[in-house]
């Protein structure tokens, strides 16, 4: 299989060549792979077969194609702030697996998330921020509140406890994803992504 080979694969394939990809991103060794005039072309047929669902942050610094190293019909990418997960998140990432038959889910937080810094001034304060960003806190609140003293100390391991609540919420809460993940044809994986480095770490795996 070479690097950029997006062929169907199995879960921990399809979860090395993500890792392979954010290796070569760090390393300043990108390849570019799928970003060309031919991809384009190709994909404008009806079939697409990315090789994982990315659910990740909406922050503008988890470009999912640039830090992975893939291109267009890569990644099923689904993206809300926080990585929060409502119907229409279900939705989409049950899309991603049962039509488009992918074999992986990565869950993707980040240090320095706002959603979480957020939650944690609601938390220490009781300033809750006004309108629908309300409603992305009071779910991130779910994941932290259980972690809250150490969280004061260091927002990282909100950050860890809201990505493993996510893969296991995606788990729990679908039906389609839990069928999948039992017969091994699915997995999940927690990543946390570092922006200063731009490296990615496992922590929380499910069938991969």
């Amino acid at each position: 299989m070479s690097d950029v080979d997006t062929e169907a694969r199995t879960p921990a394939e399809a979860l090395k060549l993500l890792m392979e990809g954010n290796e070569r991103f760090v390393d300043g060794r990108r390849l570019h792979p799928h970003q060309d005039a031919d991809r384009r072309t190709l994909l404008a047929a009806p079939v697409q077969r990315p090789f994982a669902v990315l659910f990740g942050c909406s922050d503008s610094r988890l470009a999912a194609e640039i830090i992975f190293d893939r291109g267009l019909g890569d990644l099923f990418v689904v993206r809300t702030a926080g990585h929060v997960v409502g119907p229409e998140v279900l939705g989409s990432v049950e899309y991603g697996v049962a039509i488009l038959n992918t074999p992986l889910i990565a869950v993707l937080g980040h240090d320095s998330c706002g959603a979480i810094g957020a939650t944690i001034d609601a938390l220490r304060n009781g300033s809750v921020p006004e309108g629908f960003m309300r409603d992305v806190v009071e779910r991130v609140m779910l994941s932290v509140i259980g972690v809250r003293d150490q969280a004061y100390a260091d927002p990282e391991v909100a950050v860890v406890e809201h990505t493993r609540y996510t893969v296991d919420l995606l788990a729990e809460r679908s039906a389609v994803i839990s069928d999948r993940l039992a017969d091994g044809r699915l997995g999940i994986v927690g990543l946390t992504y570092q922006l200063a480095e731009g490296s990615v770490q496992p922590v929380a795996k499910i069938g991969c």
